[in-house]
């Protein structure tokens, strides 16, 4: 089975910025779509970013402040987080799976999830 193990969150001042790392092993981290998700307290968990391939795709509240990246030697994905917000304060959970770009946002597409790292961006 796969596993992913999550870092880099933490406590951030609004406006800041935090590098969230996924790294990746059991399976070849080459050939999955991985994505970024989000749960706020009391919220469902919500799609933030995907990879697939070269391809990049964000929830709209995020994008322009938001960056994924994958380095496939390493089995690594990363979520840059720019201009954080209040609102951005969540547990972050990385997911893997073979989604397609219509499904990628449907958190039931994924087979397997990281243990998750909460951001916490202060007022």
């Amino acid at each position: 089975q796969v596993q992913l193990v999550e870092s880099g969150g933490g406590l951030v001042q609004a406006g800041g910025s935090l590098r969230l790392s996924c790294a990746a092993s059991g399976r070849t981290f080459s050939s999955s779509t991985m994505a970024w998700f989000r749960q706020a307290p009391g919220k469902e968990r919500e799609f933030v970013a995907a990879i697939r391939w070269s391809d990049a795709y964000y929830l709209d509240s995020v994008k322009g402040r938001f960056t994924i990246s994958r380095d496939t030697a390493k089995n690594t994905v990363y979520l840059q987080m720019n201009s954080l917000k209040p609102e951005d304060t969540a547990v972050y959970y990385c997911a893997a799976g073979g989604v397609s770009i219509a499904t990628m946002t449907r958190r039931d597409e994924y087979d397997y999830w990281g243990q998750g790292t909460q951001v916490t961006v202060s007022s």
